[in-house]
């Protein structure tokens, strides 16, 4: 079932809107240029940090805490889980070959085929860049399946299922196929700017970890992918 929570907007953290919180969970949706958790670069202004400080409820001798669940990457927007103990955190993550995710890209160019599965094994190499490999000793095995929703003379918007979930997978994966995300300087096109990274995690479905009740949660497109293609 779909499933929405009404939180006062005075109470939402900044860049990151809860959709959804009960005794075990928080799902909402992570604004681009914000980060799931933090990084040498930045520790405080993170969607982990964020959270921390909403379940404390302005309690600063409060010990509660959030558990990540899964991450976005800084330059992506979209849905994000987040767990209240670690038991359930556990539970989450040992299920989640079985959590469905959907993402919405926006590419240079026009696929060859309108939709298809992209696999490769992935490796990190010293700079924090990842490669697609074919030798499984180096990587771990990823796969991407893609469909066309709209084409412009230049772009094209795309509706992925995310069936592994590597690190920068998804921006990967399309600019191996000689068709990177739009905006995306570290796999793309590094020589043409754009406002930000054209990918969004835009739904999300997984059975409960306590009740077990079926929970689907959906974002709207942004309005700067339907700008570039023309709407859907």
């Amino acid at each position: 079932m779909t499933v929405r929570t009404k939180i006062p907007r005075k109470y939402q953290p900044k860049g990151f809107e809860i959709i959804y919180e009960d005794d075990h969970l928080i799902v909402g949706e992570k604004a681009p240029g914000l980060l799931t958790v933090g990084a040498l670069w930045e520790r405080q202004h993170t969607v982990h940090n964020l959270l921390n400080q909403y379940v404390r409820k302005g309690n600063s001798r409060s010990n509660k805490v959030v558990f990540v669940v899964h991450r976005l990457d800084q330059a992506t927007s979209g849905l994000l889980i987040f767990a209240k103990s670690e038991r359930v955190q556990q539970q989450l993550k040992d299920n989640w070959k079985d959590v469905i995710k959907t993402y919405y890209a926006v590419v240079h160019g026009r696929m060859e085929h309108k939709s298809g599965e992209i696999s490769s094994y992935l490796v990190e190499d010293e700079d924090y860049v990842m490669h697609s490999t074919m030798n499984s000793n180096e990587g771990k095995l990823a796969y991407t399946a893609y469909t066309v929703v709209k084409e412009s003379p230049k772009f094209t918007l795309l509706k992925i299922n995310l069936l592994t979930g590597r690190k920068n997978q998804i921006r990967v994966h399309l600019a191996d196929e000689g068709h990177s995300v739009v905006g995306d300087d570290k796999y793309g096109r590094p020589d043409t700017k754009y406002p930000r990274l054209a990918l969004h995690s835009q739904a999300i479905s997984f059975a409960h970890p306590v009740i077990k009740a079926p929970l689907s949660f959906e974002s709207d497109i942004p309005e700067y992918f339907t700008a570039l293609v023309g709407k859907a």
